[in-house]
């Protein structure tokens, strides 16, 4: 990895390098925490979780043909240089942020509360018509996920699509001081988080947070129809892109006609020019980020044409409004996370379906004093949208079936997991469309697996 020796890593980290000095200008070639991971020439990083110590890997991991590893303790006779570290979190960290000015890779920063990955999946897919694209994989868009990310790219990468989640103020400062992006987006401002950062305007100060070490010629493209995104009239002298579909903007869906669970057919005013492709993926939601990979493929000099194979060959990951058919039924699997917007996307993507219509839904966590209302109000969305079976698992959702039962739709509550498990069978029918969803704390992949069969 260029300029990646380990002499340079321990300057970068403020770390003490211990071993053989004739080792110093070596380069490694990777970084991995996992010691199951670990090949030739990487460097280590042991973190102490709750129940695993990295440190107890360190003699694996030089067997594997680490060629360093970072260490917050004195080593005693380890079979490879060290670097002796404060905190493995924060060398991290500065290791990203030091690699990141030696890239000539341009580095696009996805942020929001609701949207971030499908968003991420969607550029990611247009720019690969023409662009070496690297993507945030998985959940890997935290303080540890993200910096990792960017160790990931390398000199043939000419875009990097990096996605950056947060829960508190300050930690978007900290990302975006590692990633340094020269493309800002926000998807929106919603209601997550909220017991740290209180309200959406805490939410909004956290996101646009992302600004502050973003690139004096960065190019911001952010969602229109949303109030608080509204008031951001420039980044560092560049007035931002809006696209929107409720409000008149610079980029607009002028018209769109849903396909049902098989996507959206939508026709975009670009600036003056009309564009039209089709989503594969359902979603009233879809159409933003298609607005959003539009704006980044013009950026990027792409054509019309090029935009629209990216956006059509667009796929869903597990978890991620993922939809397959088994048995008889049709899922919808969107259980990797929950707020009160994603929520209400995914039942509108429900409502569309053909026949019966099934929302196996759970808890929403992370929401502050407001989480039994926010619950509630989800399930009132579900009432609205007329969904025929509602079935609420976990203690929260208890208020999801109050609002459920303001409505025609049936309503069922469970509990726990097992519980519906065990009724499962009778309970659906073939020919069910079901939505799955819950924070990810309440392994709802469970149910998808045992649907899956």
């Amino acid at each position: 990895m260029k300029k990646l020796t380990l002499e340079n890593i321990a300057k970068c980290t403020g770390g003490t390098y211990v071993g053989d000095v004739g080792l110093l200008q070596n380069e490694i070639t990777g970084v991995e925490k996992d010691s199951r991971l670990i090949k030739k020439g990487f460097l280590y990083l042991p973190f102490v979780g709750a129940k695993v110590d990295g440190h107890d890997f360190i003699p694996q991991v030089f067997e594997k043909g680490a060629l360093a590893t970072l260490s917050e303790k004195e080593l005693e006779n380890p079979a490879g240089p060290y670097i002796l570290v404060a905190s493995v979190a924060q060398a991290l960290k500065d290791l990203a942020e030091f690699y990141r000015n030696t890239l000539d890779c341009k580095i696009i920063g996805i942020s929001g509360s609701v949207g971030k990955t499908s968003t991420k999946e969607m550029i990611a897919s247009v720019l690969a018509e023409k662009y070496d694209v690297l993507k945030t994989e998985g959940n890997y868009n935290n303080e540890i996920g993200m910096p990792l990310t960017i160790l990931k790219i390398r000199e043939h990468h000419e875009i990097a699509v990096i996605e950056m989640g947060i829960s508190d103020f300050e930690e978007m400062h900290r990302l975006a001081k590692v990633s340094r992006p020269d493309v800002c987006v926000i998807t929106n401002i919603g209601t997550c988080h909220l017991e740290n950062l209180g309200d959406r305007d805490g939410v909004f100060r956290a996101k646009t947070e992302m600004f502050d070490y973003a690139q004096e010629d960065c190019f911001v493209v952010l969602n229109g129809d949303d109030d608080r995104l509204v008031q951001v009239k420039n980044v560092h002298g560049n007035e931002p892109i809006f696209f929107g579909i409720e409000t008149e903007q610079k980029v607009k869906a002028i018209s769109y006609q849903t396909n049902g669970i098989l996507g959206t057919e939508v026709t975009i005013n670009y600036q003056g020019e009309e564009f039209t492709t089709v989503i594969p993926i359902p979603g009233y939601h879809m159409i933003y980020n298609a607005m959003a990979a539009l704006c980044i493929g013009k950026h990027f000099g792409m054509s019309f044409q090029e935009i629209d194979a990216g956006i059509r060959k667009l796929k869903a990951i597990s978890g991620r409004n993922r939809i397959f058919e088994k048995d008889g039924f049709i899922v919808i699997d969107d259980c990797y996370n929950a707020n009160p917007m994603s929520m209400e996307a995914s039942l509108k993507v429900l409502s569309n379906a053909k026949g019966r219509t099934v929302a196996i839904l759970g808890d929403m966590f992370e929401l502050g004093k407001d989480e039994e209302a926010l619950h509630y109000h989800v399930g009132r969305i579900a009432a609205r949208e007329n969904i025929n079976l509602v079935i609420c698992i976990g203690n929260l959702a208890k208020k999801i079936a109050e609002g459920a039962k303001t409505g025609k739709c049936s309503v069922l509550y469970f509990e726990s997991k097992d519980a519906f498990i065990k009724e499962m069978k009778e309970l659906l029918k073939k020919g069910d469309t079901i939505l799955i969803k819950a924070s990810n704390g309440m392994r709802f992949k469970e149910l998808v697996e045992v649907l899956e069969g």
